[in-house]
């Protein structure tokens, strides 16, 4: 380990092999870091906080901190971080109330850049990007290798999609379809995340299922559950197509649509 000597490391902390913590960071009690994780200068890390392994806070982020809920009564919620983060400067993620998932949750392999805030209960999977100052309202989950745009705000309880895209200076208000891009304010669909989805490996014929289903959705005269039904009895019964089908169903505020 290497703790600067002007770093606050409470006693009661956890810290594992080769842990690096900056100038002027403050360490909580009830705190763990995995091993290799760095903290970076004047970076806060509160109380009942979880951090993995290989991580990067970088300066001046807050993680732990109390919700921002007039319900919350001092509880003792958790912050859960996964391994392989990269949190940039002055990102804040507060811990959970009890309701919900009771923990704020944070995958693998994430990078939330400068500003970017996660609020209470919010759930974030793995190979997520979110640019500088996106902020997530309460109890938001995002699935994995979603891509949340700059100066984008997200409305408490939605969800969006694994591999999805939300444009820069967005307003989400609905949830976000897996597979998708939306944009705007409030935000509209534009299609298919077709660029990020060829990146990752999604063959051809994929894309061509995947490009039917939506088409149903979002570009037919269909009333939603007419166009589903379509879906399931049409469209190649492939995991994506289920996923894209199943994600709607699901949902409890309406898609963004």
């Amino acid at each position: 380990m290497n703790i600067h000597p002007t770093a606050v490391v409470s006693p009661e902390a956890q810290l594992g092999e080769g842990v690096q913590i900056g100038p002027y960071a403050i360490i909580g009690p009830d705190v763990s870091i995995g091993s290799n994780t760095f903290i970076g200068p004047h970076a806060v890390i509160e109380r009942h906080t979880d951090i993995g392994d290989n991580c990067r806070i970088l300066q001046f982020a807050s993680i732990g901190g109390d919700p921002q809920d007039l319900k919350y009564r001092g509880e003792d919620t958790r912050v859960v971080i996964g391994n392989n983060n990269v949190i940039r400067e002055f990102v804040t993620i507060n811990r959970a109330t009890s309701a919900d998932i009771g923990v704020t949750k944070i995958g693998d392999n994430n990078l939330l850049m400068a500003y970017c805030h996660v609020a209470h209960n919010c759930k974030l999977g793995n190979f997520v990007v979110m640019a500088n100052s996106a902020n997530l309202a309460g109890h938001i989950h995002i699935d994995d290798y979603a891509i949340i745009g700059g100066l984008t705000g997200i409305h408490q309880f939605t969800r969006i999609g694994r591999h999805a895209f939300v444009g820069g200076a967005s307003a989400i208000a609905r949830d976000v379809p897996p597979f998708t891009t939306v944009a705007g304010n409030h935000a509209k669909p534009y299609g298919l995340n077709i660029v990020g989805l060829r990146r990752r490996g999604f063959d051809e014929e994929t894309l061509k299922a995947l490009k039917q289903a939506y088409k149903l959705v979002y570009r037919s005269s269909l009333l939603l559950a007419d166009a589903l039904r379509r879906i399931r009895a049409e469209v190649p019964d492939i995991p994506e197509v289920r996923q894209f089908v199943e994600f709607i169903e699901k949902s409890e505020r309406g898609i963004c649509r």
